[in-house]
C-alpha cells in the first residue's frame, strides 16, 4: 500500500537541474528507503539557497507515493517529511443556476475580471464582460506604436486593454495572501493550462514574461467565448443604472463605443476596474458608491546592470548559472515612512505606462528570457491620505495626477531619467564621490561599461526633484542608501532613476460588505485592484474568483 508524502529540504548543486532519477535517488536517501518504494513524484516547490555564494543550491520540495509510509513516518531520525495535505480548489456549484436567466456583466478584462467571468463559465454561467480598451493582439500593436512614436492612445495602452496592467509588466505570479481555499494554485494551473511554463508551479517567485503571458490570456478568452462568455471590447461604462427605491439596487450598465450609446440589464455587475480608470471612479462616486481614500505608494525607478546584480545577489560562479536574479529591499526612514523595492524586473526595462494625455508613468517589464542589459526595480514611500490636496474620497487620484503632469513637463513628454548623484544634489543631500566601498567595487568592475538606460519609449535626461515632494525625494535617497548596505554599489552615483512611479495600487477603496456588494448599491460587486482589494497579478485573479463564488452562491 502507498500513500503521498510531502519530502521537504531537498539539495541540489546548481551546475545541473535534477532529473526524476536524481530525485528519485536523492528522496530514498533521506527517507532511508530503497528507490524502488518511490513512485509519482511531482515538484511541489524549487527555490534558490544563496546565503553561500561557493555552494548555492537548489531546494526542492516534491510529493511523491511511498510504499509502506506509515513505517517511513514513525522512524526516528527522518526530517521534513509529512503526509501531502494540499488544499485544492473546487469550482462552486449551485444547484439554482439552471433557473437563472440573467447575465452578470464584468467590467473589466484585467486578471480580476477574466478570473471572475473563468469561474462564472465554468459554473455554467454565460457573463458578459466590457472593456474599454482593445483586444491583447490589437492591444500590443497600440502599445508598440505608442512606445515608438509617443502618440497615446488613451483607451487601448499599458494601463487599458485586455489582460489589464499586468500584461506589460514582468508578469510577476508570487502573492503574500494568506490562502485558505486553494485559490492560488488554481490561478497558477489555470495559467499553465492556457499556455504558461509549467514551473510557475512551482518556483517561489514564478513569473511568466509579457510576451508568454499576451498568448495565455488569449487562450483564455477563446476558450471562455465557446462556453457562453461574451467579450465586447472598445466598449466604455460611462453610467450604471439604479433603481429608484430608498435601497439602491442594480439593474443594468450604460455602454460607449464607436457605434453608439446602449444599455446592458443585469442585476448582478462586478466592478473589476483596474487602478487606473480615474474616469470610472468619478463616475462611482457621482453615482452614490461609497468609496474611500486609502493608502498606497509613489516613488521612482532605478536601473542597474543586470550583472552587477546577479553577481550581487549569486557570485561569479552562481551568475553564470542562474536566471537573472530578483532582490527585495526594504527600510524605514528617520521619519518613519517605509522606503522598498517593488515590482522588480531582472534583465527588463522601464516602460512608458501613461494612460492619459499630458501626463507621465513608468512602471517595469520583463520578457520571459529576463535577458535584458539592465534589471530596474521602483523604489517607491509609503503615503497616506494625510499627504493628499484634500480630505475628498478621489484625493489620492489628484495627488497621481498632479505627479504625473510634473513628470510629463520634466521629460518634455519622454521619461525623465537622471543620475542618482545629480538627484541626490538638487535635493541637497550632500554626495562624496562613489559610496560603493571596496566591496562594490569589486562586483562592478566590468557590468558598467556601456551602461545606460533601458527603456520602451522616449526618454530625456531631466531633472527629477521637481516631481515628488521634496520630504519623498530624500525619503528615497535615504533608503537607496540604506539599500547600499545590502549590496554594495546600490546606490552609486551613476546609476540612473526614472519617474513617476505612480501606479503601486490604487488610491482608492469601493466599499463592499461581507456579501462582496457595494455597501451602497446591491448587486454591484467591487473586485480586485482598481476596488482597493489586491495587488498585483494573483491576487487580483483570487479576488476574482471570490467575488465568481459570492455571486454564485446569490443566485
Amino acid at each position: 500500500m502507498t500513500t503521498r508524502l510531502s519530502v521537504n529540504n531537498l539539495k541540489f548543486h546548481i551546475d545541473h537541474e535534477p532529473d526524476e532519477s536524481h530525485m528519485a535517488s536523492a528522496i530514498a536517501k533521506q527517507l532511508r528507503v530503497p528507490v524502488s518504494d518511490i513512485s509519482d513524484i511531482e515538484i511541489r516547490k524549487r527555490s534558490i539557497d544563496a546565503r553561500h555564494k561557493d555552494d548555492i543550491r537548489y531546494v526542492y520540495s516534491v510529493d511523491c507515493d511511498i510504499r509502506d509510509a506509515d513505517r517511513v513516518l514513525k522512524r526516528t531520525g527522518v526530517r521534513n517529511v509529512a503526509v501531502s495535505n494540499h488544499l485544492v480548489y473546487s469550482i462552486p456549484d449551485n444547484v439554482h443556476l439552471k433557473a437563472y436567466a440573467g447575465r452578470p456583466v464584468v467590467i473589466g478584462a484585467g486578471p480580476a475580471g477574466l478570473f471572475c467571468a473563468y469561474i462564472m463559465v465554468e459554473a455554467g454561467l454565460r457573463p458578459i464582460v466590457i472593456e474599454r480598451g482593445s483586444d491583447v493582439d490589437s492591444r500590443r500593436v497600440d502599445v508598440d506604436e505608442f512606445w515608438k512614436n509617443g502618440i497615446l492612445d488613451p483607451e487601448s495602452n499599458v494601463q487599458f486593454g485586455e489582460g489589464g496592467a499586468g500584461a506589460f509588466s514582468d508578469g510577476k505570479l508570487n502573492t503574500l495572501v494568506n490562502d485558505k481555499a486553494g485559490r492560488c494554485r488554481f490561478v497558477l494551473e489555470t495559467f499553465v493550462m492556457f499556455g504558461a511554463p509549467v514551473n510557475i508551479l512551482y518556483d517561489s517567485k514564478p513569473h511568466v514574461g509579457t510576451d508568454i503571458l499576451i498568448d495565455v490570456i488569449r487562450n483564455m478568452r477563446e476558450y471562455m467565448s465557446l462556453h457562453g462568455a461574451e467579450f465586447r471590447f472598445g466598449s466604455k461604462v460611462t453610467d450604471i443604472v439604479t433603481n429608484t427605491g430608498v435601497d439602491m439596487h442594480i439593474t443594468g450598465v450604460t455602454v460607449e463605443n464607436s457605434d453608439g450609446t446602449y444599455q446592458i440589464g443585469s442585476d448582478k455587475v462586478i466592478l473589476a476596474i483596474g487602478h487606473s480608470a480615474r474616469d470610472t471612479f468619478n463616475l462611482l462616486y457621482d453615482s452614490g458608491v461609497a468609496v474611500s481614500a486609502k493608502s498606497f505608494a509613489v516613488g521612482l525607478r532605478v536601473e542597474h546592470p543586470r550583472r552587477f546584480i546577479d553577481v550581487s545577489q549569486y557570485g561569479e560562479q552562481g551568475a553564470g548559472l542562474l536566471p537573472a536574479a530578483p532582490y527585495k529591499l526594504t527600510s524605514r526612514t528617520g521619519s518613519g515612512r517605509g522606503v522598498y523595492s517593488f515590482c522588480m524586473c531582472p534583465g527588463g526595462y522601464v516602460v512608458n505606462a501613461s494612460s492619459e494625455p499630458g501626463m507621465l508613468a513608468v512602471n517595469g517589464m520583463s520578457y520571459s528570457g529576463r535577458n535584458g542589459d539592465n534589471s530596474n526595480s521602483a523604489v517607491i514611500v509609503t503615503v497616506t491620505p494625510e499627504d493628499y490636496p484634500s480630505d475628498h474620497p478621489l484625493a489620492g487620484v489628484e495627488f497621481q495626477r498632479t505627479l504625473e503632469r510634473r513628470a510629463y513637463e520634466a521629460g518634455q513628454g519622454a521619461i525623465p531619467v537622471q543620475r542618482l548623484g545629480d538627484f541626490a544634489l538638487q535635493c541637497g543631500e550632500k554626495w562624496f564621490g562613489d559610496i560603493s566601498g571596496e566591496a562594490g567595487k569589486e562586483l562592478v568592475r566590468d557590468p558598467w561599461q556601456g551602461f545606460g538606460p533601458a527603456c520602451k519609449g522616449r526618454y530625456l535626461e531631466s531633472d527629477l526633484a521637481p516631481i515628488l515632494p521634496m520630504e519623498l525625494n530624500r525619503c528615497i535617497i535615504e533608503g537607496m542608501m540604506c539599500f547600499n548596505k545590502s549590496i554594495p554599489g546600490f546606490s552609486r552615483p551613476d546609476i540612473y532613476l526614472s519617474g513617476v512611479e505612480s501606479r503601486t495600487s490604487s488610491p482608492v477603496r469601493i466599499e463592499r460588505d461581507e456579501s462582496g456588494q457595494s455597501v451602497s448599491v446591491r448587486g454591484l460587486y467591487p473586485c480586485g485592484e482598481g476596488a482597493g482589494y489586491a495587488g498585483g497579478i494573483t491576487s487580483a485573479a483570487m479576488d476574482g474568483m471570490y467575488i465568481a463564488e459570492q455571486v454564485i452562491s446569490s443566485l
